[in-house]
């Protein structure tokens, strides 16, 4: 076996990014931590099979979880070319104790914690997780109209 370059290396170290939250949320100060994970699923988040629309970090026993994120992994069966499942178990999260306790606190008043990156470009698989506060109906409509008018004024400045 041939070791990869370093070419090799960083075109496949591609961030999984959830665009979904920042839609969704305001989101405030982030935080990067590791996350604990078994063989499969770093194989799948290496190769990018990873969803985290809809995902959510949870507080249970002095611990952080991350809830509802899609792996899809591999089935190594024998006759079944590219076979794929996909996991949506909870898997903890590894975060320093002071960082919890800030969580626990901006819980309390009524903060959400938004997974928004998978980091696989290292050696470990990180996430980026974010303090968020929902956004209502009309404060995702002034954003896709901002969206539109920026979109917009691009286009009149390249002269399409």
């Amino acid at each position: 076996m041939s070791k990869k370059t370093s070419k090799q290396r960083s075109r496949s170290a591609a961030q999984i990014i959830n665009r979904r939250a920042r839609f969704d949320y305001q989101l405030g100060e982030e935080v990067v931590a590791g996350l604990v994970l078994t063989g499969p699923e770093v194989r799948a988040a290496r190769e990018g099979h990873v969803q985290l629309k809809g995902a959510f970090v949870s507080l249970r026993g002095g611990e952080l979880w991350l809830n509802n994120a899609s792996f899809s992994l591999k089935i190594n069966q024998r006759g079944l070319a590219s076979a794929r499942t996909v996991d949506t178990t909870v898997r903890k999260l590894l975060v320093s104790r002071r960082q919890i306790e800030h969580f626990m606190a901006a819980k309390q008043q009524g903060m959400t914690i938004v997974p928004t990156k998978l980091l696989t470009n290292g050696k470990y698989i990180k996430i980026v997780i974010a303090l968020g506060k929902g956004k209502k109906n009309y404060d995702k409509r002034q954003t896709i109209k901002r969206r539109d008018q920026e979109r917009d004024t691009k286009r009149m400045l390249s002269g399409r």
